[in-house]
């Protein structure tokens, strides 16, 4: 066996010995790269945060996250427990994530697809109640007949109505300034929002279903409107064989609406989708 002894290493003494040129340029090199990091971050914490684009429009609804996580709650917790099971704080940021860090105008429908999968929900067949025009009258008519579903009387429809929001594409903060005026400055994020979910309200609709127009006015059917550009062409004559119109007149108002060249217009549109129509005027 060899002949060979190991020294011991003083405690004292560094594993490895370096030059004190190359302390100094280590320590040097140290002190540069801390230096620099304190900089950038002095930067960054200095720098304004992006300017938000100004818009035509009102700005986001005051409180917004708060206001559609307490409606969810209201809604699957009180008035619909049947949907207690709903995640609201799924739906919630489902909600944010539709609009936050995107240009308002650049919103797709697609950007809702998760919203609407987390709110899917099943209204009850001859339950369906659309509305041009007449938005207090058939509110009023769901309150009472509870058994009935406007898309505002839906979980998603609940949480949106009334509400205003969009993002903007250099932050990811809402923009409570201003946003786009819903459908005049482009389609922007809401106005996509409201045709995405009527549009699934419609498809999902069946049985015979009503809508409720205003006949005090000259345009009762509206081709442009919601109801005329997005509803009646989606829903499923294999689902819905039967549309009632029930046309509203303000109180003296003795016209007969159902007979106007707008209702014929919308009585041709569904007979061209094998959709039977009936109408009433003021119906009780």
């Amino acid at each position: 066996m060899s002949n060979h002894r190991f020294s011991p290493v003083s405690e004292d003494e560094p594993c490895c010995n370096l030059s004190q040129k190359a302390k100094i340029c280590l320590g040097t090199f140290c002190v540069l790269v801390v230096l620099t990091i304190a900089v950038m971050v002095g930067v960054l914490w200095g720098l304004p945060a992006p300017k938000l684009k100004e818009w035509d429009g009102k700005g986001t609804t005051p409180n917004f996250p708060e206001i559609v996580l307490g409606r969810c709650y209201t809604y699957t917790k009180v008035l619909r427990p049947e949907l207690s099971h709903k995640d609201c704080r799924k739906i919630g940021k489902a909600f944010m994530d539709a609009f936050l860090s995107k240009d308002p105008c650049s919103s797709t429908e697609r950007d809702y697809q998760p919203l609407l999968e987390l709110t899917n929900q099943t209204v009850p067949c001859n339950k369906t109640l659309f509305w041009s025009k007449s938005s207090e009258l058939a509110h009023q008519y769901t309150t009472v007949q509870q058994e009935m579903f406007t898309l505002e009387n839906t979980l998603l429809g609940y949480i949106a109505d009334g509400l205003n929001w969009c993002g903007d594409a250099d932050s990811s903060e809402i923009n409570y300034g201003s946003c786009p005026k819903m459908g005049k400055q482009c389609n922007d994020t809401v106005f996509v929002f409201w045709n995405t979910v009527s549009q699934r309200f419609a498809e999902n609709a069946c049985g015979v279903v009503q809508v409720v127009l205003n006949g005090s006015i000259s345009n009762t059917f509206n081709k442009n409107s919601t109801f005329g550009r997005v509803e009646i062409y989606n829903l499923r004559p294999e689902k819905v064989p039967t549309l009632q119109a029930w046309v509203m007149h303000d109180i003296g108002d003795r016209s007969v609406a159902c007979s106007s060249s707008s209702i014929n217009d919308l009585k041709l549109i569904l007979s061209n989708r094998n959709i039977k129509f009936t109408c009433h005027d003021n119906y009780r």
